[in-house]
């Protein structure tokens, strides 16, 4: 058999064309049914992601919007706002703590006070009640009584009743 021959009923082999630039920019070849419902590409199923996107879409915008109106409301609530003035110890088993609160007006409150010793610990504890006022910011005094000498006096914190 000579060199360049080809078996009985194989076709001789050609090399590989080169493409131009110009072919590469062809317009794709349209795939056909069966390849798009293989690979998922489907009109209907477009359509469904395309629904399920907008669904996701209305859930995200249904709880952004709750959230907002929630936190919204919920920062119009009324709230206390307590701080330290000063305090006074007049002997090793008591102290006077002078604190100020705004509260609503015509609300009653209540608010916890406290004296501390020089590692931190509470050595003195009150809580007392305030009555309803026409004022919004108020000054209060009060005298606690110690188990140690304290190293300060100060308010712990207040709530409405």
């Amino acid at each position: 058999m000579p060199l360049n021959s080809t078996p009985a009923g194989v076709q001789p082999s050609r090399e590989p064309e080169r493409l131009d630039e110009s072919d590469v920019a062809a317009a794709p070849v349209p795939e056909s049914a069966a390849i798009q419902s293989r690979y998922g590409r489907t009109p209907t199923r477009r359509v469904r992601d395309r629904r399920i996107l907008w669904g996701l879409g209305g859930i995200f915008v249904l709880v952004l919007g709750a959230w907002v109106l929630w936190t919204g409301l919920d920062g119009a609530s009324t709230q206390i706002e307590a701080r330290d003035i000063g305090y006074t110890i007049i002997d090793e088993h008591s102290v006077s703590v002078t604190f100020e609160v705004a509260l609503p007006v015509n609300r009653t409150a209540s608010c916890a006070v406290q004296a501390l010793n020089a590692s931190y610990s509470v050595v003195g504890w009150k809580i007392i009640d305030l009555p309803p006022s026409t004022l919004y910011n108020r000054s209060f005094t009060e005298l606690l009584r110690t188990t140690d000498l304290s190293n300060t006096g100060l308010i712990y914190q207040c709530w409405l009743t």
